[in-house]
C-alpha cells in the first residue's frame, strides 16, 4: 500500500518561503514515484481541497492555478521517492492543511488520486 508523509509546514510571515517535502513508499511491483501522476492539494476548514501543483508522470508542465502560479513550484527525486513544493512569497491567503497525493492524473488536478497523507499545516500571519 502507497504511503506519504508530507513535512515543513510551519508558521511564517507573508513573504517567506518554505519547502514542503512528500515521501512516498510502498509502491507495488518496485514502481517508483516517477511512474505516478504527482500533486499537492490544499484545505482550509470548511473548503473544499484544492489541487495547487499537479504534474503528470511524464513531467510534463506543470499544472499550477492562477493563485499559486509564478510562486509555487512543484518537482520530484524519483530516486528518493520524494516530491516537493517550493512555495516563495507566500501570503496570508495560502495558510492551509497542504495534502500530497499520487495517481492517476487526467487533466490539471483532476484525476484517480487514492493515496493521501496525513497533511502539513502551512500559516502565513503577520
Amino acid at each position: 500500500q502507497v504511503q506519504l508523509a508530507e513535512s515543513g509546514g510551519g508558521s511564517v510571515h507573508p513573504g517567506d518561503s518554505l519547502r514542503l517535502t512528500c515521501t512516498a513508499s510502498g509502491f507495488p511491483g518496485g514502481l517508483t514515484l516517477n511512474y505516478y501522476g504527482a500533486g499537492w492539494f490544499r484545505q482550509v476548514p470548511g473548503k473544499e481541497r484544492e489541487g495547487i501543483a499537479c504534474m503528470s508522470e511524464g513531467d510534463d508542465q506543470p499544472y499550477y492555478p492562477a493563485s499559486v502560479k509564478g510562486r509555487f513550484t512543484i518537482s520530484r527525486d524519483s530516486a528518493k521517492n520524494t516530491m516537493y513544493l517550493q512555495m516563495n512569497n507566500l501570503k496570508p491567503e495560502d495558510t492551509a492543511i497542504y495534502y500530497c497525493t499520487v495517481g492517476n492524473l487526467y487533466r490539471h488536478c483532476e484525476g484517480d488520486f487514492r493515496n493521501w497523507g496525513k497533511g502539513t499545516l502551512v500559516t502565513v500571519s503577520s
